[in-house]
């Protein structure tokens, strides 16, 4: 990425297949209900993990925050950064601002909890990154080394998550998306062959609103100039919803990267993708 060289790392003569995979935190939690889970999800998703790890395929997953973190920190505005000229409405567990960054921060250690649960079950030995550790501002360009995810030894899954992180100067902290991690992790780690969002509810983007859509309005390949229509619940959601998922996918993919979006609610085209082969989705790309 421009401003970011390649961090060196060791080159190990088989390296195994590599694939990138975001959990929408939509997908994994009831994102109307707060710090709840969808287990019988995380559980089907952690499968495939297991699966790709018996077809010779390391993955790196990364995971939004749903109702673990997306509601307490829109009421907490804390995508805009510190406001000390705001008043807030004190919530259940919080009074201030930082009081709230600390809460969420420790929701999605949460989630994270049910996440590395799943895949511990299945015999994978999580590796996990919690963000506002290692990471510095927002967006594709933030500042954090990714030495720590290019070792990766079989049966090793490496974990990250959408978090709330420091920010430099006066903003003091803001949201790192999840969307913007696998940009980078998917361009700069070594051996990465593939990035798969796994979403909620939906085959892929589509051309006209999901309640209106039919099977035939999916969009089966997509670039930037391509107009697509989504539903973001900004109301609740902190991030980009689905058009950041679309837009970062296409920075990956103008890297030579393959990029596609699948409906995470079906465990098998989940696996699919990971794999590489033909699934139903949308294949995202840029637009050179």
């Amino acid at each position: 990425m421009k401003g970011h060289p390649l961090e060196p790392f060791p080159l190990r003569r088989h390296m195994r297949e590599r694939v990138v995979i975001k959990w929408g935190g939509g997908l994994i939690t009831n994102k109307s209900s707060l710090c709840t889970p969808d287990l019988e999800i995380i559980e089907q998703l952690a499968q495939t993990i297991s699966d790709c790890q018996e077809h010779e395929i390391d993955v790196i997953l990364v995971h939004g925050a749903g109702s673990f973190g997306h509601l307490r920190a829109k009421h907490w505005r804390l995508n805009e950064g510190y406001l000390p000229n705001t008043q807030f409405e004190k919530d259940e567990k919080c009074g201030t601002q930082q009081e709230a960054v600390n809460a969420v921060r420790q929701e999605m250690l949460d989630l994270n909890a049910h996440v590395c649960h799943a895949l511990e079950q299945k015999n994978l030995t999580p590796v996990v990154h919690p963000p506002h550790l290692w990471v510095q501002n927002t967006g594709p360009e933030f500042l954090g080394y990714l030495n720590r995810f290019h070792q990766q030894s079989q049966g090793q899954i490496h974990v990250t998550f959408g978090d709330v992180v420091e920010v430099e100067g006066e903003q003091q902290f803001g949201i790192l998306s999840g969307d913007d991690l696998v940009v980078r992790l998917a361009v700069e780690l070594p051996a990465v062959k593939r990035l798969v969002f796994a979403i909620k509810g939906v085959d892929g983007l589509l051309r006209v609103p999901p309640e209106q859509a039919t099977k035939d309005d999916l969009i089966k390949n997509w670039s930037p100039e391509i107009e697509f229509k989504g539903t973001h619940q900004s109301k609740i959601d902190v991030t980009g919803g689905i058009g950041l998922k679309a837009a970062r996918g296409s920075l990956v993919a103008s890297q030579g990267i393959e990029v596609i979006m699948v409906n995470g609610g079906k465990a098998e085209r989940v696996l699919n993708a990971m794999l590489g082969n033909p699934v139903r989705g949308t294949i995202v790309t840029d637009n050179r």
